[in-house]
Parts: C-alpha cells; sequence; structure tokens
C-alpha cells in the first residue's frame, strides 16, 4: 500500500464521474472514460459507487482505483462514502483506496470517524482518504488514522461554502504541518492550476470535470449563448 501511494507522487489522478441523468453514467460508459484517461497518462483513476468501481477494475485491473460512494441518508449532510458499509461495498468492488468524508459533520446513525477508519484498515487493508474541507478537521482526520489527506470539500460545506476552490492556502497548510501524503482535489481548472498545486507541494493532483465532466462543459458553453 505504501509503494501504491508512492507511485501517484508528482502525478495526476482523474476523477472519472457523471451524473445520474447523463447516458455517460452507465458503468461500461465511466470505464471507458477511465481507461482514455488511463491511456494518457493518468497514474489512477477516482470512480465512484460500486457499479462503476467494479466496471473500470474489469476493464483495468492494474490500475489503482480510488473509490467511493456518494450515497445521501436522512438527518445528515455528510455524502461521501458516509458509513463504514458503504466503504465495505466500496472495496468489495475493487477499489484499492477508500475515499470518505472526513469532516467533522455528523453521520445517520452516529458512526464515528475514528471507527470507520480503523474497521477499513482492520477489515480490508485498504488505505483511506480523507475528504475535507478544513484544517481543524484534518487533525482530526489524522488523529483518527487517516493514510492520505485531500482539499476535496474545500468549498462544499457550510462551514466553506463561502470560499471557491481550490484551496491552495489549505493544501500549503497540510503540506507545512502533516507527515501524511497530501493530494490536491476540488476545483483543478486548466493544466497550470495543477502546477501550481504541485508547486505548493502536493503530493498528487486529482483533476474531475475539467477533463471527465462533458455534461457540465457542455453546459457551460451552451448557457455562455
Amino acid at each position: 500500500m505504501v509503494n501504491l501511494v508512492d507511485r501517484f507522487k508528482g502525478k495526476l489522478i482523474i476523477s472519472c464521474q457523471a451524473p445520474a441523468d447523463s447516458p455517460l453514467h452507465q458503468p461500461e460508459m465511466i470505464a471507458a472514460i477511465a481507461q482514455a484517461c488511463v491511456n494518457q497518462g493518468a497514474v489512477a483513476v477516482r470512480i465512484d459507487s460500486p457499479a462503476h468501481i467494479e466496471a473500470v477494475r474489469n476493464l483495468l485491473p492494474d490500475i489503482p482505483i480510488i473509490g467511493l460512494w456518494k450515497r445521501m441518508y436522512e438527518g445528515s449532510d455528510v455524502y461521501i462514502t458516509p458509513q463504514f458499509s458503504d466503504a465495505l461495498a466500496v472495496v468489495e468492488a475493487g477499489a484499492d483506496i477508500v475515499a470518505i468524508d472526513a469532516t467533522a459533520r455528523p453521520r445517520q446513525g452516529g458512526e464515528n470517524l475514528a471507527d470507520i477508519v480503523r474497521g477499513i484498515h482492520e477489515q480490508t487493508g485498504k488505505l483511506v482518504m480523507a475528504d475535507l474541507d478544513t484544517y481543524e478537521n484534518a487533525v482530526l482526520a489524522a488523529k483518527a488514522g487517516a493514510d492520505i489527506l485531500g482539499t476535496t470539500l474545500y468549498g462544499y460545506t457550510g462551514e466553506t461554502g463561502n470560499l471557491t476552490p481550490p484551496g491552495f492556502d489549505l493544501l500549503a497548510k497540510f503540506v507545512q504541518d502533516f507527515d501524511l501524503p497530501i493530494i490536491c482535489e476540488g476545483g483543478i481548472g486548466s493544466p497550470g492550476m495543477m502546477l501550481k498545486a504541485f508547486e505548493i507541494g502536493a503530493d498528487s493532483v486529482v483533476v474531475g470535470t475539467a477533463i471527465t465532466g462533458v455534461d457540465l462543459l457542455a453546459q457551460k458553453f451552451i448557457q455562455a449563448l
């Protein structure tokens, strides 16, 4: 697993996802998009839901997958792999790393972040990527045993909703204060922004919409008319 993280250093990870109402949301389509990204040099892919992870794993048996499952539960705003059972499903589908919401927001059923991280480690042996929004939550995630810290949720929570990703300032604090692999994710819209993240000290960068968000990119152009 340590060697797996070493493979990411200085390299690009691409998030391959599509809206639920898009024809690209079909698992075989996401798998094809993932293969196209890997063909061009992506060292890993970030994939949402067991069905999509399984399709990508079947097509790309050797490529590292950061897996997650976006699910909404009543009474909680946590939606990235919110429950331990969701994490297990992600691993069973073929993920090498499990991405989870690691904010301090309450989870449905009262599950504890540290218990979820420990359960993933003990029952699956997989690494955990903490999707974060603030420095304070990064401290808690590190104490909980997360293996990787990401800026994924900067700008997407109630506490950071007034901020616009990418969270370069947050990234700089992570790099300075944590002896863990740091991934910059969220709002990386150009190669120049990616390079800036690496200059700040990110071990790896995840790009999603700017590369694979066909629906949102088309919508942006149409709306401009």
